[in-house]
């Protein structure tokens, strides 16, 4: 695995993901490997204990923290609270599950406390459902606020990610992950490259 994490960097992502979730097959369990500063390394966590998360920080040295369970702003002030005693800048993303639709007043405790949001669709497992929701749910999103699409995306999408790029909304990045693996928490390379290719071109 930890072959596959440096041949991804070497397609220089923004962002690299390490689950910390035992109900994933992705889960990671192992050392991350030497990545070049431009990327940032992202810890995503499921209803962790904020002392366990503490100690895959001092382990990891995550820049991100991606929240995909059921945390309350309330946890993430509490968790900005000890995180923020150490020099560096470290993000927390909250994750929404989106179905047919989008309640964002749900949304709104978590902007005193939230970097960014990821957007995912809703489904049986905690991602990596391989499925899309409606984009068109976020046309009329009203905050200011910065979020990632993630979600099913795959080789076919990158029509639709081109045109969500047109719209007035803080689009700040794309996830991609079950779509491009070989195996779960395994990337398919050729077929990043070609995706990467396509959307840049």
């Amino acid at each position: 695995m930890n072959h596959n994490v440096q041949e991804v960097s070497l397609l220089h992502p923004a962002y690299l993901g390490f689950i910390f979730y035992k109900g994933s097959p992705r889960n990671f369990d192992k050392t991350i490997p030497p990545l070049p500063n431009t990327i940032k390394k992202v810890g995503v966590f499921v209803n962790e204990t904020i002392e366990t998360i503490l100690e895959k920080v001092k382990e990891h040295e995550f820049q991100v923290l991606q929240l995909h369970g059921d945390e309350s702003a309330d946890y993430l002030a509490s968790l900005r609270d000890q995180i923020e005693t150490s020099e560096k800048k470290i993000e927390l993303w909250k994750v929404f599950s989106i179905g047919d639709t989008l309640d964002f007043s749900e949304i709104t405790p978590f902007e005193k406390h939230a970097d960014k949001y990821l957007f995912d669709t809703q489904g049986k497992k905690r991602g990596g459902n391989g499925r899309s929701f409606n984009w068109e749910v976020l046309t009329d999103y009203p905050f200011q606020t910065p979020f990632i699409l993630s979600g099913g995306i795959g080789p076919e999408s990158i029509s639709a990610i081109r045109a969500l790029l047109k719209k007035s909304i803080p689009l700040h990045g794309i996830d991609l992950n079950s779509r491009f693996e070989t195996e779960p928490g395994l990337k398919n390379i050729t077929q990043l490259k070609k995706f990467i290719h396509a959307l840049s071109s």
